[in-house]
């Protein structure tokens, strides 16, 4: 199937019982959804929600929620999960955008960035999800207990990250440039991109941060 050809993309995710539209509706209420209070993992920008999943079952006592904004991708996701599907995970179609109006100071224990888009160019910084404007989102949103889980395959990107974070005053607790040769690879659940990348050789960034402490 392809993705420009999905016809009632919306309508097709909010008849999905594992799918949440229009997220917003559901702001200071996610202890509801998931039926408990565990602690709340968030994707941003998770494609297809194999990371997240994959997590989901490995971690039952927390809850996931896969964040993508492009709902024809959602769908395909949706279209290929398992019957058994586990309980602690949502996928969310909405742009990152829209944080604000998702998410109350303090919801998250962690957030993950998998895999961004670099936006090479320097004049579109602004939009890479470790520019310094979303940090302040994250900052936000975060616990102080929470952290900050970032893997890419772009070192251009990686080293930008990395500057932003400590010129935000981010500890950066974690960083290796190549993960799966690291100690750190034990627990690691890898993307479909982290796949990929990987079988060509590539060797993956990933940091861990926290966020400031005021």
């Amino acid at each position: 199937m392809r993705l420009r050809h999905v016809e009632n993309a919306h309508e097709i995710i909010k008849d999905n019982e594992k799918a949440i539209f229009r997220p917003e509706r559901f702001k200071g209420k996610w202890d509801e959804i998931f039926g408990n209070k565990n602690p709340l993992h968030v994707e941003f920008g998770s494609g297809r929600g194999s990371f997240i999943m994959g997590m989901a079952e490995k971690y039952p006592n927390i809850n996931y929620l896969a964040f993508e904004r492009n709902s024809k991708v959602v769908i395909r996701a949706l279209k290929k999960l398992p019957e058994e599907c586990p309980e602690n995970f949502y996928f969310a179609h909405s742009d990152i955008k829209l944080i604000d109006e998702i998410f109350n100071d303090n919801d998250l224990d962690r957030i993950y960035l998998n895999f961004s888009d670099p936006w090479p160019k320097k004049r579109h910084s602004k939009r890479r999800l470790t520019y310094r404007g979303f940090l302040k989102d994250y900052e936000r949103i975060l616990k102080s207990s929470g952290d900050l889980h970032f893997k890419t395959d772009n070192d251009g990107l990686f080293n930008f990250s990395i500057e932003e974070l400590k010129e935000q005053g981010w500890n950066i607790t974690l960083v290796t440039r190549d993960l799966h040769n690291s100690q750190y690879n034990e627990d690691n659940v890898m993307t479909e991109y982290e796949k990929k990348f990987s079988k060509q050789g590539k060797k993956i960034n990933k940091l861990i941060a926290i966020p400031p402490v005021e």
